[in-house]
């Protein structure tokens, strides 16, 4: 499911969970009652929702703690234009199919917007991390140096994924060989 901002009211379908509805928004994760097992908490990107009926599309986080309402507005007034990240024109519309070695088990198929959407949001993850432990007060030098090389390997562990970026500079890079 492509929208984000469904508000408190839509009727949705989840392949595994089935018919919900919105009771409640995070962040990024809807609190979705469903009929057969209760509230559940479930990601505004799952890819097993479908909107049946929407009701008050809302960008608007509800919230009961006055601590996430200030966060979310100190987030709301600095966070800067978010970096768009295009993906390879070859791959725009496509699907990435899981295919189990048991041939009686369904496939999974994924959209590859999607499967590219949870890379680019995992390569974020990781420079917030390298952000954070290098402006780390607790940590030595020498800590800063060994947690980072683990960063540079989980890098280079994805580099196998940048065959999906159009753009060079948007590459994962793990350790340089000389």
């Amino acid at each position: 499911m492509e929208q984000t901002t469904l508000g408190i009211g839509t009727r949705l379908q989840h392949t595994q969970h089935g018919p919900g509805v919105i009771v409640g928004i995070r962040y990024a994760t809807y609190l979705i009652s469903f009929i057969n097992i209760g509230v559940k908490e479930i990601d505004k990107t799952d890819t097993n929702l479908d909107e049946i009926i929407p009701e008050n599309v809302s960008e608007e986080i509800d919230t009961n703690s006055e601590l996430e309402k200030s966060l979310l507005k100190i987030l709301r007034l600095w966070a800067g234009p978010h970096e768009i990240v295009p993906l390879g024109e070859k791959w725009a519309g496509g699907t990435m199919i899981l295919q189990p070695a048991d041939k009686t088990l369904k496939p999974k198929e994924i959209p590859v917007e999607d499967f590219f959407h949870k890379i680019v949001m995992l390569r974020d993850r990781l420079r917030v991390l390298e952000q954070n432990i290098n402006s780390s007060k607790n940590l030595s030098d020498e800590e800063k140096v060994n947690i980072q090389q683990y960063i540079t390997r989980c890098y280079g562990s994805l580099t196998t994924f940048n065959v999906l970026f159009k753009n060079k500079e948007h590459w994962f890079v793990g350790e340089k060989t000389n």
